[in-house]
């Protein structure tokens, strides 16, 4: 690894910008993306559009941060919502499919948790739920974050990026895969 390569300690990737590595692959992809946010409160948005050229990948994005929000705007049932509250993994996945469908975005990519610095629904402070939408279904990363508020919010916001970019497959990705393993046959 070079000497100006940052590593986060829990992974042995470059620290980088996640941000820009998601828009990169999405622009490969000619796919596009939209963001629905709880408790990151438009970090996730605005990590996204720092990157120079994501106008051609960034459709827009929710911040729905009023529970009853999360039903009008991002489509989340409200028997859900009234049987869990906001802090769920079903929740997180139906933000992400709401934020998909509502942009006209190939993905979606959302955020709900609690930040602190108190409890909230009897959930702790530090979990959060991640979620992304896509056109292979939808996945949900549960997160138990130590820290302040603020840290558990940036936190957030790279593990969101990170999912996502774990599930986009770049053109030739499984061709790639698939000649790697015929060679070992």
């Amino acid at each position: 690894m070079g000497a100006g390569m940052d590593t986060d300690a829990r992974d042995p990737r470059p620290a980088g910008s996640p941000a820009a590595a998601v828009v990169h692959r999405l622009h490969e992809c000619g796919e596009t993306l939209a963001t629905v946010e709880s408790l990151t409160g438009g970090l996730l948005a605005a990590a996204i559009v720092e990157i120079a050229g994501v106008s051609s990948v960034y459709r827009g994005g929710l911040v729905v941060y009023a529970t009853e929000l999360k039903a009008t705007l991002a489509g989340v049932p409200e028997g859900l919502l009234a049987d869990r509250g906001p802090v769920d993994p079903d929740v997180a996945a139906a933000l992400a499919e709401g934020g998909r469908q509502r942009c006209g975005a190939d993905w979606g990519l959302a955020t709900t948790g609690v930040a602190g610095p108190e409890p909230q629904d009897g959930k702790p402070v530090g979990l959060v739920y991640v979620a992304v939408a896509g056109p292979d279904g939808t996945g949900v990363r549960r997160l138990d974050l130590d820290g302040g508020r603020d840290h558990i919010r940036s936190a957030a916001v790279i593990e969101a990026l990170r999912l996502l970019a774990d599930r986009i497959q770049l053109p030739g990705d499984a061709d790639a895969a698939e000649a790697a393993g015929a060679g070992h046959r």
